[in-house]
């Protein structure tokens, strides 16, 4: 079975020789290629490079559009990205200055004709041509609560969310949730099929149960009913989210969830059982400190807990460079070796 057969086959609940294995190697593709970051992204050629490079490495089964998050501040108008060589690029140039910065601020009638999107357009013409028929394409994109972090800040907007006025916070909302319904569009038409759908408001950490629910359910029902819950992914960074994961069954039918290594795993899974797919995720900060036995190790305590009964991925967070190359390789190797079925 392909990867891309074999993530279907746990989605679905059906026979496979083992569970999905993700490993998300995005910034280490510059230091695969010998680039800086800036040369490295500058390009969506290089990119689509270092992902099949770092997957055909190692052995796992996904491949990265993206690039970095500040990518979607360029489609609405951020002009300086900041780059250092030892973390991920970031935004430098905040596009939200002032609240008449929003009532100023314009959603493009077509993203994909925006200079900012044609590196990534390549990218994924490029990963859909070499590994489209065989592996995930992963894209990563921003909820409309989330969004405006890279568009003003992340003080400015809990200030605006918490204590700013509701009709400023709403309009920067609702164009945030355009951008999004247009952005997801966008790359399931450029070959897309993992949508990661980055909502770290749908946890209750920031707001508790009652702004997860006042707040956060409305905005992520309104993103994504438009286009559909094909291959999204509910992620909350690494917030645990367990206590919510009825209501998005309920309420979005989401069908996968990327478990924060702070929760429950079993929690999870025998909350989700077969009506969704359950990502067990390792720890990637706790990665670059251990040895490549504890590595092995919480490999295979993630697979006893979430293997039975199938529906399972295994996955990495954002993986840093200072992950040793070792532990890489003791993941992957733990991965095929305890989340194969007999």
């Amino acid at each position: 079975m392909t990867p891309l057969e074999i993530l279907a086959a746990a989605v679905t609940g059906q026979t496979a020789p083992r569970i999905p294995i993700f490993c998300n190697l995005l910034d280490q593709g510059a230091r695969e290629l010998g680039m800086s970051q800036r040369d490295y992204y500058a390009s969506g050629e290089n990119v689509a490079e270092g992902q099949l490079r770092m997957r055909a490495r190692h052995g796992y089964d996904n491949v990265w559009s993206l690039f970095y998050v500040g990518k979607e501040a360029e489609l609405l108008g951020c002009r300086e990205i900041l780059c250092c060589e030892d973390g991920a690029p970031n935004v430098a140039d905040f596009v939200i200055k002032t609240y008449d910065d929003i009532a100023r601020l314009e959603i493009p009638e077509d993203l994909t004709a925006h200079p900012a999107w044609q590196e990534t357009a390549k990218c994924l013409r490029i990963l859909r041509q070499e590994v489209g028929a065989t592996h995930p394409i992963c894209a990563y994109l921003t909820a409309s609560t989330t969004l405006p972090a890279i568009l003003m800040g992340m003080d400015a907007w809990l200030e605006l969310l918490l204590s700013g006025p509701a009709e400023v916070r709403d309009e920067l909302l609702g164009k945030c949730s355009l951008f999004f319904q247009k952005e997801v569009a966008a790359y399931r038409a450029a070959g897309a099929n993992v949508l990661i759908y980055s909502t770290p408001f749908g946890a209750p950490s920031f707001l508790g149960m009652k702004g997860f629910k006042a707040f956060a359910l409305p905005w992520m029902k309104r993103d994504l009913e438009p286009g559909g819950i094909g291959g999204i992914v509910y992620y909350c960074g690494m917030a645990p989210f367990n206590s919510v994961i009825e209501q998005v069954l309920e309420e979005l039918q989401i069908g996968a969830y990327y478990i924060s290594p702070l929760a429950d795993l079993g929690e999870a899974k025998a909350i989700l059982g077969a009506r969704g797919l359950t990502c067990g995720v390792v720890d990637d900060i706790k990665l670059i400190g251990w040895t490549p036995g504890q590595t092995r190790a919480e490999v295979q305590r993630l697979c006893e807990i979430g293997k039975p009964g199938g529906h399972f991925l295994l996955g990495t967070g954002v993986m840093p460079q200072a992950v040793p190359e070792a532990n890489i390789r003791a993941m992957i190797e733990a991965a095929f070796e305890f989340g194969s079925y007999p």
